[in-house]
């Protein structure tokens, strides 16, 4: 289920035929998800809600190929590795994964294990993968580090363009979003033709946000379904017997492609963009909360990074004028909002370690209160 199922419309835009950052010609997605045990946490046996999420900006064939990239942070307490390279280079040289915080270092080194094993390994001289991260510790035995190398290569096996799971799925399995149940979400615009016509799409793994600052389409959906209707997660702090983080804490994760010809500058700017399209939806960037983004666009072809090519010492490429980019901005911006509404929309109710449950955004409701502010299901 998706928002635009419910008839609920974000923005003004037009989404791509798939309303998914695969919309972007070449991008791949895939995902790895774990789910086992229930009842009370013991760590390293469970229960385990978690999983790993791929993004492959020329797909799986494609790796070899750089593309301009630039990223932003709107709050750091978080982690995205290999960025100091994106931030210097202004190219994104791998895959882009996503998993929970104390996965991140087995993510990393599998992503260059696989890259190693896909280049020539006597050549292969080094790689710094993007891996960001956000915690699922209020429903997984995130300190069990349940992820393997092995689900890593997974998540890549599997990782094609089309129609990408959201919700409960890879990285964002174990994750709550504006104490709802939250993880994976995507959407896409495309703009307007005396623009360019170009696509940019959106994935997030959400995981942040205070109930009541929830606002759907500009809707308080979250101050109408108060924790006295539908309980917050953190609310079993004292029956778990566990200290839980602050009720609201936790990060998110955006990664924004594009096929228009935009260089590293330009890739940087709408990277800043999902930031608004996080404040539209409701989010601060609080203390607790990391949200790091990562723009890339496909739209130049780099030869590999080389430097005995001679065909690598002056490259030609495009640039978007401001005309264009100002529509990439709001496409970006509508996105990340769908982006997120999507992944409340699409999560299914999940209870994890020591019981405690995270609630999905009850669809019923939300119609009843999206209708009653005027913004109820329309024709899509």
């Amino acid at each position: 289920m998706r928002t635009r199922d419910l008839g609920i419309v974000i923005g003004r835009g037009r989404p791509g035929p798939g309303n998914a950052i695969t919309d972007v010609a070449g991008v791949h997605v895939g995902h790895t998800t774990i789910v086992e045990g229930d009842g009370p946490l013991v760590v390293g046996e469970g229960p385990v809600r978690t999983g790993v999420t791929v993004v492959v900006p020329r797909g799986r064939d494609g790796w070899n190929e750089p593309v301009y990239a630039g990223c932003h942070r709107l709050n750091g307490n978080g982690e995205m590795t290999g960025l100091e390279w994106v931030r210097e280079s202004g190219t994104l040289t791998t895959p882009v994964a996503i998993t929970n915080t104390h996965s991140v270092g087995v993510v990393r080194d599998a992503l260059v294990e696989a890259w190693v094993e896909g280049t020539d390994a006597q050549t292969a001289h080094w790689s710094l993968p993007v891996v960001g991260e956000t915690h699922d510790g209020l429903l997984n035995d995130i300190n069990g580090f349940h992820v393997r190398p092995e689900h890593l290569r997974a998540a890549l096996a599997v990782a094609e363009g089309g129609p990408v799971a959201e919700g409960n799925v890879g990285g964002g399995t174990g994750m709550v979003c504006h104490e709802f149940k939250g993880g994976i979400g995507t959407a896409s615009r495309v703009i307007p033709d005396d623009r360019g016509g170009y696509t940019v799409g959106a994935l997030v793994q959400a995981n942040y946000g205070k109930r009541a600052w929830l606002r759907v389409d500009g809707v308080p959906v979250g101050s109408e379904i108060g924790v006295d209707e539908l309980p917050s997660p953190y609310d079993a702090g004292s029956s778990s017997k566990r200290a839980l983080p602050p009720a609201g804490s936790g990060s998110i994760i955006v990664v924004i492609a594009t096929d228009a010809p935009v260089l590293p500058h330009q890739c940087e700017r709408l990277a800043q963009r999902a930031g608004l399209g996080i404040a539209r939806a409701g989010g601060t960037g609080g203390h607790l909360s990391g949200d790091l983004f990562i723009a890339f666009g496909t739209g130049n072809r780099l030869p590999p990074d080389d430097e005995d090519r001679p065909t690598a010492r002056v490259l030609d490429v495009r640039s978007v004028g401001n005309g264009t980019i100002d529509a990439l901005f709001d496409g970006v911006i509508e996105a990340t909002e769908e982006a997120i509404v999507n992944a409340l929309v699409a999560a299914e109710t999940m209870t994890g370690r020591d019981g405690i449950t995270a609630h999905a955004l009850p669809h019923a409701r939300l119609l009843e209160i999206m209708t009653r502010y005027g913004r109820g299901p329309r024709a899509v």
